[in-house]
C-alpha cells in the first residue's frame, strides 16, 4: 500500500501552479476576434515595396536550389533537361563530357537577372558610343589622375572664373545705368534750352518715360556698346519668351468678350483692354559677330575692359564704388582689385 505522504496534496502551491499552466480552451469571443484579425491581414492590399520584396525573395530562393544537388526530388525526376544529361553520361556531382577534361564545369552557367527595361546589348552600345566620342575628342580612355596640388589649383581656378563672371555682370549693369543717366541728362539739357518741341513734355516727364522703358531696349541692339550689349540682349530674349508664353496661355483660356461701342478710354483702361502688344527690337534675330567675339573672351578680360571703360568715360572706379571729379582720379589706389585690398 503506497504511503499517504507521497500522494499529491491538492491544497499545495505546486498543484495550483500546475493548474495555471494548463491551456485554457479558446472561447467563441476570442475565436471571433482572432478570425477578424486574420481576415484584416489577408484583406489588406500589399504595397509595391512589399510585393517587390516578396518577388525578390521567391526568386532568390528558387535560384538557390539546384536540381543537380537534389537529384532525388520529384522536380528533378520530372526535369527533361536532367534526364537528357543523364542519357549523355552525366551523373550528379560529376561533369558533362570527357572524364579527363580539366576545363569541364560541374555547375551550369549562372543566371544574371536584368532589372532595367533596356534591350539586350544596350550597355555595350552605349559604351562603344562613349569610346568613339572620346576618341574623336582626343580624350584618353583612362582619365588622368590628378594629384592633390593640381586638384586644388583647378578648383581655385573655377572659383575665380565664377567670381569674375559675377563681377563682370555687375560692371555691365553699372555701365548701362551710367550711360542711360548721361543720355537722360543730355536730353534734359536740350529740353531746357528749347531744342525739343513743346509736345515732348517736361524734363520730369522725360525722366519718368526713361524709367518706364528701363527694362526694354529703345534702340537697335547693334547701336549699344558691345561691353553691355549682351546684358540687353538677354533681357530682350527673356522678355520675348515671357510674352510668348503669356500670349499662348491667354489664347488657350480666352473667352468671347462683348465689345461695347460706347466704352470710353477710362472704361477700357479699367477693363485692361488698353495693353499694347510687345514688339521686340528689330535686330534681335540677327547675328552679331562683334558680340560673339566679346563673349568668347575670358571673364577677367571682360572685367578689365569694363573697368577701364568706366574710368575713361565717367571717372568712376568700379572697386571704390564712387566717381572722381577729374581724370587723374586722385585717391584711387589702382586699376585692379588687388590694389584696393
Amino acid at each position: 500500500m503506497p504511503d499517504s505522504s507521497e500522494e499529491e496534496d491538492y491544497m499545495s502551491m505546486d498543484f495550483l501552479a500546475g493548474e495555471a499552466n494548463t491551456t485554457q480552451p479558446e472561447t467563441s469571443l476570442q475565436r471571433r476576434e482572432r478570425l477578424k484579425r486574420e481576415a484584416a491581414i489577408r484583406g489588406r492590399p500589399k504595397s509595391k515595396a512589399e510585393l517587390a520584396a516578396e518577388e525578390k525573395a521567391a526568386r532568390e530562393e528558387a535560384l538557390s536550389r539546384s536540381l543537380i544537388d537534389d537529384a532525388r526530388s520529384l522536380a528533378a525526376q520530372k526535369s527533361k533537361g536532367l534526364s537528357m544529361m543523364k542519357k549523355m553520361g552525366f551523373a550528379p556531382g560529376g561533369t558533362l563530357g570527357a572524364r579527363d577534361n580539366a576545363y569541364a564545369k560541374a555547375e551550369p552557367v549562372g543566371l544574371s537577372i536584368k532589372e532595367d527595361r533596356g534591350g539586350i546589348g544596350l550597355d555595350a552600345q552605349r559604351k562603344r558610343a562613349l569610346d568613339e566620342a572620346a576618341e574623336r575628342e582626343g580624350v584618353p580612355k583612362k582619365p588622368k589622375v590628378l594629384d592633390e596640388g593640381e586638384f586644388r589649383e583647378r578648383n581655385r581656378r573655377e572659383r575665380e572664373l565664377k567670381r569674375w563672371e559675377g563681377q563682370a555682370y555687375g560692371a555691365q549693369k553699372v555701365c548701362e545705368r551710367m550711360d542711360e543717366e548721361r543720355d537722360a541728362q543730355a536730353h534734359t539739357q536740350s529740353v531746357a534750352t528749347g531744342e525739343e518741341s513743346e509736345g515732348d513734355g517736361s524734363a520730369d516727364e522725360q525722366k519718368q518715360k526713361q524709367k518706364k522703358k528701363r527694362t526694354l531696349s529703345t534702340r537697335p541692339l547693334k547701336s549699344i556698346n558691345v561691353l553691355w550689349r549682351g546684358l540687353v540682349r538677354q533681357r530682350e530674349e527673356a522678355e520675348r519668351e515671357r510674352r510668348m508664353r503669356y500670349d499662348l496661355e491667354q489664347s488657350l483660356s480666352r473667352l468671347p468678350t462683348y465689345e461695347d461701342e460706347n466704352e470710353d478710354e477710362d472704361d477700357r483702361r479699367a477693363l485692361g483692354k488698353t495693353k499694347t502688344a510687345y514688339v521686340p527690337v528689330e535686330d534681335l534675330e540677327e547675328e552679331d559677330p562683334e558680340l560673339d567675339e566679346f563673349n568668347a573672351l575670358e571673364p577677367d578680360e571682360k572685367l578689365r575692359r569694363l573697368v577701364n571703360y568706366l574710368r575713361d568715360e565717367y571717372q568712376y572706379c568700379f572697386w571704390c564704388k564712387c566717381s572722381y571729379p577729374d581724370e587723374e582720379m586722385d585717391g584711387c589706389p589702382g586699376l585692379t582689385e588687388e590694389d584696393h585690398d
